[in-house]
Formats: C-alpha cells, structure tokens, sequence
C-alpha cells in the first residue's frame, strides 16, 4: 500500500496567512522526503479558516522544492472557473512539473464559494459535466475549437491568426492528459460509477464514517465494468485523519481532545456540512439525531491516533473492515505543535507503514 496526503488546509481564523501558507508547503516538502508518492491541496476563494485560495497556484510554488512526489489539485471547483482557464493554467501546470500533476476535481462544496461565483442554486454537477468535458475537449482539439453549452461557451474563430500562433490553447505534457482523481463524498456514490467509466480514480473523503467509504469500491467495480475494464485496488485512494505520537496521552490530547488542531478541523467541517443539508455523511442511521452529530462524536469516530503498534492495529482494522485499497491519504492538520505534527508524519512514514505492508504482505 502506498501512502500519501490530503491536505484540506484548515486554519484558525485570524492566523498570519503568510504563516500557514509557509506551514502548508512545509508539510508537503516533509512528505516528499518521507516518500510519500502524492499530495493534494484543496482551495476555497471565501472561507477565511481555508488559506489556499487556488491549489494549481499553490502547487506551482512547491515545484523547485520537491523531487519525486506527485502533486494534486485536491480540487479545482470546476463550475467556479472558465473551463479555457482551466485548460490552459492546468497544461502549464504540468509541463512545469514534467508530468508530475494529478488533476483533481470536484463541482465544489463551499456553499459561499458557489454564492460569490454566481452559481449557487444551480445545477453545479451539471456545470461540473460540461466544464470538465470542455477542458478535455480543448485539449484533444485544435482551435477554433467552437464549444458552446448550457453555461460556458468556448471559441476563438472571430480572432485566431494560426500563422502565429493567436487562439492556440496550451495541451498538457502528459498524453492525453494528466490523470484526473475526484473526491467522493456520498455514500453509495454513482459519482464514483461515472469517474470509473472515464478512467478517472476516486479518493474517498476522510470525514467519511467507514460504512460509507466501504460503499465506494463496488459502485468503481460497476463503472469499470460498464467499460469492458476490471478496476484494481491500487486504483483506490482512501484518505484518514492520523496521528501517531510517542505515548498515548500525547497522542489523545493532541488528536482527540477539546483545543486539539483534530477537534477545530471538524468542529468547521460539522458545521460546515450540517449547514449544507450534508449530516448524512456522519450518520450510518439515517434516523439519527443531528443534535447528536458533534465535533467530539465525528472526531472520536473517525481519528486514528495513537501509538505507532496502536495505530497500526488501527489502519489494518479500517481495511479490514472496508476493504482493499492501494493509496492511504494522510489528511494533514493545522500545525499546532509543529514538533508534534512532523514527528507523527515521520512515525508514520518510518515506522507505521513498513509495520502495515508487512502485515498486509502476510
């Protein structure tokens, strides 16, 4: 099993951005000297807890500082850009990192992201379809290209000069185009049928309840099938909130208790989804209470954390109980201690995962 990290860079408001800007980059340059194989980013344009306003961007800076690692989009919100502007700053992107791009995307699930770029009460997976269906049609086809749907219209014919170039859209380094990863969310997602039947990968969310992530890998086998393809457990990235300390009372103060960075991460994601008519993904009975559904009940179901053989028994268990898959994403955390922070990274780079595929190889 490989392992890799998801970073939905959630600060406490009021933080200097310049500060958690430098502490993001930081985690991923960490992970790439640990040998993790990919990270992604998430970006929000009107949250002031999410610092990363545009991933692709932030990636770009993180180009000349990493070596071997793959480095995601975790995800571009499709419906809030112009699909050419996508087209062309992702093919930039990925000529710049020599094809170590993986294209994530989403149609966004900030409700305030979708009010300020005009499309909040639309059908948003509709201009998700389109957007990214022009993205690569752009890139399979020559200007003047001439695409027009229900939201976005793309074409160049009235001032193109092809002798010169003018209307020309950059394609991307990697052929046909980098691979394009989705966050599913739902349970029993038919997201995930539709990324299966593309050829597209999922990652299933890590503030996801376990029945919920198991639900993912049948409805992939579905979409594969529907192709003539067969889907591969490697194919599968399933992302989890870890932390591995040297005791367990370090490792329970910093990752399950009240004023811990895991306890303000989904005390905004609570509140967040909840408000989003989205308290589903933290119920496996539907008839439970949403009073019920608090930061400490999420946080204690869904955080591994513990000693590196405690934590190890734990992500054997989660597999055990969901099923096969090739990517554990390590979901990173505000960086309260920052001390604490890369030693959980580095006990689970150095000791944990060599113990888990050792394990798994048994």
């Amino acid at each position: 099993m490989k392992y890799s990290t998801f970073m939905m860079p959630l600060h406490p408001p009021g933080r200097n951005i310049g500060e958690t800007i430098a502490e993001d980059r930081e985690a991923i340059i960490l992970a790439d000297r640990l040998g993790f194989s990919e990270a992604y980013v998430g970006e929000h344009v009107t949250d002031a807890a999410e610092t990363v306003t545009s991933s692709m961007i932030f990636l770009a800076s993180l180009i000349s500082e990493t070596k071997n690692i793959m480095l995601g989009t975790g995800t571009i919100n499709v419906p809030n850009s112009h699909p050419a502007a996508i087209a062309a700053q992702a093919a930039m992107l990925d000529h710049m990192l020599q094809g170590r791009f993986i294209m994530g995307v989403s149609p966004g699930g900030l409700m305030s992201d979708a009010e300020v770029f005009g499309n909040f009460g639309k059908d948003r997976n509709a201009m998700f379809v389109e957007g990214i269906n022009m993205v690569l049609k752009i890139w399979e086809s020559e200007p003047p290209y001439d695409l027009e749907g229900e939201f976005f219209k793309v074409s160049v014919g009235k001032t193109m000069i092809p002798e010169i170039g003018q209307g020309y859209i950059m394609k991307p380094f990697q052929k046909p185009h980098p691979l394009i990863v989705g966050t599913a969310v739902a349970p029993f997602s038919k997201g995930v049928t539709e990324m299966a039947k593309r050829g597209w990968q999922p990652i299933s969310a890590n503030f996801l309840m376990p029945e919920w992530v198991k639900s993912h890998w049948p409805k992939y086998v579905e979409g594969r099938a529907e192709v003539g393809a067969v889907a591969h457990p490697n194919e599968w990235r399933v992302a989890k909130s870890i932390f591995v300390a040297d005791d367990e009372a370090t490792a329970k103060r910093y990752a399950m208790e009240e004023g811990g960075p895991y306890r303000f991460y989904f005390k905004q994601l609570v509140r967040k989804l909840l408000n989003g008519g989205r308290s589903n993904l933290f119920k496996t009975d539907p008839n439970m209470d949403d009073a019920l559904i608090t930061p400490e009940y999420v946080n204690n179901r869904l955080v591994l954390a513990g000693t590196v053989n405690s934590v190890v028994d734990q992500i054997l268990a989660f597999r055990d109980e969901v099923g096969d898959f090739g990517n554990l994403l390590y979901a990173c955390h505000d960086w309260m201690d920052p001390a604490l922070a890369k030693r959980s990274m580095e006990l689970f780079a150095t000791e944990v995962m060599p113990r888990v595929n050792a394990a798994i190889g048994k």
